[in-house]
């Protein structure tokens, strides 16, 4: 049974299980909103610079235009709306949080492996600490473009790979990304199948009006973007995705230590050194004077 963890008046097993009453929509997709909320999670922290700091995940400026307006977030409305109904029932949660939170969340309850996530999180009260528009990944280019993405956030080779194999949950949709498909055939399940899929499967450029993107010969059912195919042709990627492909503890280990990273890199409780570790579940156990304290060295910062 999960224990029960109170912070600055958050009861996160709370949050926790409101995200996981949510997740599940026969009507949506392929029945669950857990690729989607990993994907807002993602591209809330994926803005990221190491160089100085800006992006990431603290301030939650998807809230806002520009961000939520940029073309690689097309389709997060849905996710951010759902979780308006778990924000209502737990006010005293920032967005910033939640929006990690539910990815957590979401990956676990899809069979993943436990993130360690660490609360702390402030909201903006604006769009000024909006980072600029091209800091994600662009799915058409190539190798060297995902590490132009990624080492801008402090990640190497082998964590790509890693984050990359999140593309084992979800579909793309032609009304956001413009891109079509699933990767793998269990899209609501977190597997290292698509590590699989990626390395069995015969690749070929689907036919169709479309961006350019790729189609498994069997079945022309499931479909590989440029930046996946990069993974499988680099060089260097090509070894992390054949372990990973072999070897899904592996995996799930690393996914986890990147995912983690990923999360928290722009987290101001986990850059102070201000949490203390408590009990809980995901890593989410942390001393509600922990957390007051760096609402209160940050909170000056964001308007609040």
């Amino acid at each position: 049974m999960m224990n029960q963890v109170e912070c600055a008046g958050v009861d996160y097993s709370a949050v926790r299980q409101s995200i996981t009453d949510i997740l599940e929509d026969y009507d949506y997709d392929d029945g669950s909103y857990g690729p989607v909320l990993v994907r807002l999670a993602w591209h809330s922290s994926g803005s990221y610079s190491a160089e100085d700091g800006s992006g990431g995940s603290n301030n939650a400026t998807m809230r806002f235009s520009p961000e939520k307006d940029y073309d690689a977030n097309a389709g997060l409305g849905v996710a951010r709306d759902l979780l308006e109904q778990v924000k209502a029932k737990h006010p005293e949660i920032s967005y910033a949080d939640l929006y990690t939170l539910a990815g957590v969340v979401a990956i676990e309850e899809m069979g993943g492996p436990k993130i360690n996530w660490k609360p702390g999180r402030v909201d903006s009260a604006d769009n000024s600490p909006t980072a600029p528009d091209g800091r994600l990944p662009d799915a058409a280019q190539g190798a060297q473009h995902l590490r132009d993405i990624f080492y801008r956030m402090g990640f190497n080779d082998q964590e790509i790979v890693a984050l990359s194999g999140a593309h084992t949950l979800g579909r793309c949709h032609t009304d956001r990304s413009g891109f079509d498909g699933p990767w793998t055939f269990a899209p609501t399940t977190f597997s290292n199948l698509y590590f699989q899929e990626l390395l069995q499967d015969k690749w070929v450029i689907r036919r169709w009006t479309g961006p350019e993107q790729y189609e498994d010969t069997p079945t022309r059912s499931l479909m590989m973007l440029p930046t996946d195919i990069a993974l499988k042709t680099d060089p260097k990627f090509r070894p992390w995705v054949e372990k990973y492909a072999q070897d899904e503890e592996l995996f799930f280990k690393d996914f986890s230590s990147a995912c983690s990273k990923l999360f928290n890199f722009s987290n101001p409780a986990d850059k102070a050194s201000c949490c203390k570790k408590g009990s809980g579940s995901s890593g989410s156990g942390y001393t509600g004077a922990a957390i007051v304290g760096a609402f209160a060295v940050f909170s000056g910062l964001f308007g609040k």
